[in-house]
């Protein structure tokens, strides 16, 4: 419960990102908010109750919202599009590592020390962000801007959360058709398309939809959503797997998992390199193929399969997932101007975010689903395994229409005169 109030409080504080790098300065933004992070952590844990820890919680989502497309803002600023694949084929790194070794090192740490450990260990890490930052990066002015629309944040943050809320009660609910699963997800998506309209018709928006505009970007951010689905799925459906049916404990859990790990460790920086060379949809056509290709076979698998299979597997799927959803990342903020970052990266993560809901919500629904129809329990994780690779071969096919897109702007930046402007 208090992993959901986190994402539902990241969900409202990435759609007033862009307003505040503008109006603070993207540097300060990202140092306040790693601040705040840091100082959460310290208060989550020392929460004398349950209500405390629920309420640090949400203030410590508020801050990673910002903090996230803050870093990245920063990131692709300083890199510029021609190395914005290498850049954020490095930033992957924590995405697609951190949930195979946090789950080891929170596993020891819960066998070994007390739960308020789990937040403190953050305490060290941002203290030395904060060091960093404050010495190398950037000091980026804030500009005048106007007052925030407070309809449009009541909207767009409202409206986020309660998607992704929905979409989270789907686990307990065990339908769609639940009143707790589908009112709060009708109701979001009517205040997201609400503030769609509202934004359009504004001069000074909150979040510029009108990003969605630009053909390349609107081709990346869908194919993001995806593989945003397929990838958030896979990290949680893996741990689910390897407890339930192969009946591990936490450790043992976190170490069978560090193959993935260390597969999108070693791939990332290639995949970034990839990126900048042959374009982001080329790279994620076939890294989302290979993701479906080494989680398509775990569908098929028995119980009892062996290990060294199994490990092989993951570390294939780690590989391609290296290639697979950073360079849509990068084709998105390559495809805006500099200014426009800020409102690009937070669009881009709402929309990751929003699919990984999706892809956790297919997990959940299958499984419970399973269980209630009293399949033979392999086979629900059979299903879902083979749901989650076709979610990686829909990436796929959304990042051909990203790939033709690219061609197409290449080609016409090429019959661009010597000497003329480029849009």
């Amino acid at each position: 419960m208090g992993g959901q109030r986190l994402l539902l409080a990241l969900g409202v504080s990435l759609t007033v990102c862009g307003w505040l790098a503008r109006r603070v300065g993207v540097t300060r933004l990202w140092l306040a908010a790693l601040a705040a992070f840091t100082l959460t952590s310290v208060a989550c844990a020392f929460a004398p109750t349950a209500g405390w820890l629920i309420g640090t919680r949400i203030l410590q989502g508020l801050a990673a919202g910002l903090m996230i497309p803050a870093g990245q803002t920063i990131l692709g600023q300083a890199a510029g599009p021609q190395r914005m694949g290498r850049v954020m084929g490095v930033v992957g790194i924590a995405v697609v590592g951190a949930p195979a070794i946090g789950l080891t090192v929170g596993g020891f740490m819960l066998a070994h020390w007390s739960w308020p450990w789990l937040f403190l260990i953050n305490v060290p890490f941002g203290l030395a962000g904060l060091a960093l930052g404050l010495r190398y990066l950037p000091r980026s002015q804030g500009a005048p801007a106007h007052r925030p629309d407070v309809l449009g944040v009541v909207l767009a943050g409202g409206g986020v959360s309660a998607v992704v809320y929905g979409l989270s009660e789907i686990g307990t609910a065990g339908s769609v058709t639940a009143p707790p699963v589908w009112l709060p997800v009708a109701l979001g998506l009517l205040a997201v398309a609400g503030f769609v309209v509202r934004t359009l018709r504004s001069e000074r928006p909150l979040l510029d939809v009108r990003l969605f505009g630009i053909p390349a970007f609107r081709a990346a951010t869908s194919a993001g959503f995806f593989a945003g689905g397929a990838m958030f799925g896979v990290m949680v459906l893996l741990p689910l797997y390897f407890q339930v049916l192969h009946g591990t404990g936490l450790i043992r859990t976190g170490v069978d998992l560090l193959a993935y790990g260390v597969g999108g460790i070693v791939m990332l920086p290639l995949g970034g390199r990839l990126t900048d060379r042959f374009g982001g949809g080329r790279v994620a056509v076939l890294g989302n193929l290979a993701i479906a290709a080494a989680v398509l076979p775990l569908a098929l698998l028995p119980a009892d399969a062996n290990g060294i299979l199994l490990q092989a597997l993951l570390f294939g799927a780690g590989m391609a997932t290296g290639v697979a959803a950073m360079p849509l990342v990068s084709s998105a903020y390559a495809a805006v101007r500099r200014e426009q970052l800020p409102d690009a990266t937070a669009i881009v993560n709402i929309t990751q975010r929003v699919g990984g809901a999706v892809g956790v919500a297919t997990v959940a629904v299958i499984l419970s689903r399973a269980t209630a129809s009293g399949w033979a329990t392999a086979s629900g994780y059979h299903l879902a395994f083979a749901a989650l690779a076709g979610l990686s071969l829909a990436a796929s096919a959304a990042s051909i229409v990203l790939r033709a897109q690219q061609r197409r702007d290449s080609t016409a930046t090429a019959r661009i005169p010597a000497g003329q402007p480029r849009s």
